[in-house]
């Protein structure tokens, strides 16, 4: 009996000094912390907010962050959000468009080694006259801040030249929100793909809604009032405008809802794939100018996890998938085969660089 005990002892000895000689557990890195704070839209607006979101819930899935978001509900919940997300130590911060341009640069240059990106938004954004943090947000580029922009224009384009080729009145409309850059930017896009469309075929489609030339075109004032999208597509309709992108946010679904009602109208969405989005305009919804703000959410969080953040501005287009032309969903059987070839040719021929908007606008 006193054998068995010294062998068993002798065997516990032997596995300690074999623990303490083995190598040291391996420590548990921490997870990354990424926070959202929306504008006043709401994490659940069907747009920006949305898309951002989606972007960290595949970061989620696909990365093992942690995520949250925070609401704003009004203009002083920004940078009240912005300082909660700093409190908490989150590794980055995500800011949803224009209204947190200030706030979040206000926020970035008193917090520099805190890293921020800012969805639709870029920096430097200040112009003469302006007061740098209350007019704008810095006059300088923020090496701690990504911003995430898009080529909207180039999707526009062959949003434009669909819309050219599928009109039965030849006129066809769009409108947006706010006269803003990342506004006019689909609106552009539209007019010139129209444009380039009528080049090609000697016809003489007409867009109401926006004239690049003289920066002006219907405006709506706002990104939230269902109302107001279906009194301006009841305006462009009675215009003779039987295809309308509105470029307003929530504010469009008043036009899908108008174009549905009224059987006189169809839908050009934008930011997302509109017919996914929500199904139940997919009788009116030809296609979608489609800002893959989730990717560019994504991409930003897997430089975090990677090590390889860095500020500045990020452009993303046709080339990269950043942005792009939807599907054609129920009306893709309705879509000329040629129209699709000529569609396919000139986004590579955007994507090659031998098609250009602002060429095909300046064009006699």
């Amino acid at each position: 009996m006193k054998r068995i005990s010294n062998i068993f002892a002798g065997l516990v000895v032997l596995v300690l000094l074999l623990t303490a000689c083995g190598p040291a557990p391996t420590a548990v890195a921490p997870k990354i912390k990424v926070g959202e704070v929306t504008d006043m839209g709401g994490v659940n607006d069907k747009s920006f907010n949305a898309l951002g979101w989606k972007g960290v819930t595949d970061a989620i899935a696909q990365l093992g962050i942690d995520g949250k978001y925070l609401e704003s509900t009004q203009q002083s919940d920004y940078a009240k959000n912005l300082q909660q997300l700093l409190t908490e130590k989150e590794d980055l911060i995500i800011t949803v468009g224009f209204l947190l341009g200030v706030d979040t640069a206000t926020a970035a240059k008193a917090n520099p080694t805190q890293k921020f990106a800012i969805i639709d938004y870029t920096y430097p954004d200040c112009w003469p006259g302006a007061v740098e943090g209350t007019d704008c947000g810095s006059s300088t580029d923020l090496t701690n801040v990504r911003g995430l922009a898009f080529q909207t224009d180039q999707a526009a384009f062959l949003a434009g030249y669909l819309a050219a080729g599928m009109t039965k009145t030849g006129i066809v409309g769009t409108f947006g929100g706010i006269q803003l850059p990342t506004v006019t930017i689909f609106m552009k896009g539209f007019q010139a793909g129209v444009k380039y469309y009528n080049q090609k075929h000697n016809t003489t489609v007409v867009v109401l809604g926006w004239d690049d030339a003289t920066q002006t075109g219907l405006f709506t004032g706002n990104f939230t009032s269902t109302d107001d999208g279906k009194s301006f597509a009841t305006s462009l309709d009675q215009e003779g405008a039987d295809i309308i992108m509105p470029v307003a946010g929530p504010v469009g679904w008043g036009s899908a809802a108008y174009c549905q009602t009224s059987a006189k109208c169809l839908i050009i969405g934008v930011d997302t794939d509109w017919f996914v989005q929500d199904p139940n305009y997919a009788s009116v919804e030809l296609s979608s100018v489609q800002k893959k703000i989730d990717v560019a959410v994504f991409k930003t969080i897997q430089d975090v996890v990677d090590g390889k953040f860095t500020g500045g501005t990020v452009t993303y287009t046709l080339a990269d998938g950043g942005v792009d032309l939807a599907p054609f969903h129920n009306f893709d059987s309705q879509v000329p085969q040629t129209l699709k070839d000529e569609i396919a040719q000139a986004k590579a021929d955007i994507i090659s660089g031998a098609v250009t908007v602002d060429g095909v606008l300046q064009a006699p």
